[in-house]
């Protein structure tokens, strides 16, 4: 399993996350994905910059990692034209290392647009129309299209990489892997769900990348840890039905005001052990995950983090 790096841009500013980039490219990680909001999840996480300039930025600090969005919307803020321009521009700048990652997108970044937010049976709709028009743009040429929630009128990339961008979209059961598995060629999840990364290769007809994510919380004193996972990633005990639907910082807050501390360091791992990241990261590789990408939380604990990465998590974790 292949081992990444989360660039968290809820809890970075944009030089910092260029910076935690060449670090980790240098502390071994094989790949890096970049998270795309509009807002941090809560107001203690504090930063929020524009994902696509941060990635042009680190295309030119790497040499090595793939690299790739975790996730995109390509719906409300972005349409899906516009998308696909800016995905081969970053596959252009990267020499072929770049993944698009594509999910339905949450209320807490999408509600920006001001086109109010359709129930998940429409956003899948959405997210499928904009899928099929992305990947007709990379196929070159012009693209007019006339659906059910978006127009194109004569679009064309007019850089093109001669390597295709792979597209990797989120799921999180079986209508969404039925829907997107013969459209993508990769697999998003945040969950060690063996079944989900089965019916995946049963509907893409073949084993293909299934990338997950795994938070942790790495500091020398396992109780800063806990506390510091508790004040900026208690958000993460909603689970994606909830966390999709929340409006803004102020509405996660009010939903996790009684979350504890303990709730927390039960789902997330926290320390300075690498014992227990492994058997957290060891859940997705016995599920059929391909790739898992960590998140350390806390963006002012990324240095110390990715030297423990260097020294004792990979080793462990490999």
């Amino acid at each position: 399993m292949r081992i990444g790096y989360t660039l968290m841009t809820e809890q970075a500013g944009p030089r910092d996350l260029v910076r935690h980039a060449g670090l980790a490219e240098r502390a071994g990680f094989d790949f890096e994905v970049i998270s795309d909001h509009y807002s941090p999840w809560l107001a203690e996480q504090g930063h929020s910059p524009y994902a696509w300039s941060v990635l042009g930025a680190v295309t030119q600090a790497t040499e090595r990692v793939g690299l790739m969005t975790y996730v995109t919307c390509p719906t409300f803020r972005y349409h899906p034209a516009v998308v696909a321009q800016k995905a081969a521009t970053v596959q252009l700048l990267s020499d072929g290392r770049f993944t698009l990652g594509l999910g339905a997108g949450e209320n807490l970044n999408e509600h920006v647009a001001g086109q109010g937010w359709p129930p998940v049976n429409v956003r899948h709709e959405m997210l499928r129309e904009a899928v099929e028009i992305i990947s007709q743009l990379f196929d070159g040429g012009y693209v007019n299209h006339s659906g059910q929630h978006f127009r194109v009128d004569s679009a064309k990339l007019w850089d093109l990489p001669e390597q295709r961008v792979p597209i990797a979209v989120a799921v999180s059961g079986g209508q969404s892997v039925r829907t997107f598995a013969p459209l993508a060629d990769a697999m998003v999840a945040v969950e060690p769900d063996s079944e989900l990364s089965r019916e995946w290769d049963v509907f893409q007809g073949g084993e293909s990348r299934k990338i997950g994510q795994l938070p942790i919380c790495w500091d020398p004193d396992r109780e800063r840890a806990v506390a510091r996972a508790h004040e900026q990633f208690r958000w993460f005990a909603g689970g994606w039905k909830v966390n999709a639907e929340l409006p803004g910082p102020a509405g996660f807050a009010a939903a996790t005001q009684f979350v504890r501390p303990e709730d927390v360091a039960e789902n997330i791992p926290c320390g300075p052990d690498a014992g227990p990241v492994v058997e957290a990261a060891r859940a997705f590789a016995e599920a059929g995950f391909t790739d898992l990408a960590l998140v350390q939380v806390g963006g002012g604990h990324q240095e110390g983090f990715l030297d423990f990465a260097r020294d004792e998590l990979l080793p462990a974790l490999r």
